[in-house]
């Protein structure tokens, strides 16, 4: 039903073994593993402290005012993807205080169909979710190279007495002549001259 390939891991609060029992029923293993159980917020967060989860369903059959701060904090703060439930008797007031942070807010009692949608909106933030920490691992990781090959340009400059044009064209030339990327000769660099230094 979902993505190939992806498992996404769960937390059910509820402090009713009936809502657990039926929103586990619609995961499958394959789809959804783990699938955590806990009855209350404060054991939430300690499971929270341990682990991150991709989903994290709330009930509001906690206490509702709990369950909303909790479900805001969380979403908020992390890349969970928060799913609270709530009673038509207060949906349109916790609709309007949980949206801003991104949680989603599903009417309960729920018919299996409003669930599986619930599941499917919550995958598709999860992968989008996904694709910008991908993004964000991307920049970090040029922004890595960057530092790397400007340090290495800085120690050709200080040791070899080069510009820094003259430092850049030895690094990409040395980098073309042995087929390595330019960040490999530069860590040779600063290794080198690390070496001299002890």
């Amino acid at each position: 039903m979902f993505l190939k390939q992806t498992v996404y891991s769960v937390m059910i609060i509820s402090s009713s073994t009936s809502f657990i029992k039926s929103f586990k029923a619609l995961l499958s293993p394959a789809e959804f593993s783990p699938v955590v159980e806990v009855h209350g917020v404060n054991e939430a967060r300690r499971m929270l402290n341990q682990r991150s989860f991709d989903f994290v369903v709330i009930d509001s059959a906690l206490d509702m005012q709990t369950g909303v701060r909790f479900a805001s904090r969380l979403s908020s703060s992390s890349n969970t993807i928060v799913v609270l439930f709530s009673c038509a008797e207060v949906f349109n007031e916790t609709y309007e205080s949980v949206t801003a942070s991104g949680v989603f807010c599903v009417l309960k009692p729920f018919s299996t169909q409003s669930a599986l949608t619930a599941l499917l909106w919550m995958v598709a933030a999860r992968e989008r979710i996904r694709q910008y920490e991908q993004k964000e691992m991307t920049l970090e990781e040029k922004m890595q190279a960057i530092r790397l090959i400007n340090r290495a340009k800085l120690l050709l400059m200080e040791h070899e007495k080069l510009t820094e044009e003259q430092a850049h064209k030895r690094l990409e030339k040395q980098a073309m002549d042995a087929c390595v990327p330019k960040t490999e000769i530069a860590a040779r660099v600063i290794e080198k001259y690390a070496n001299e230094e002890q």
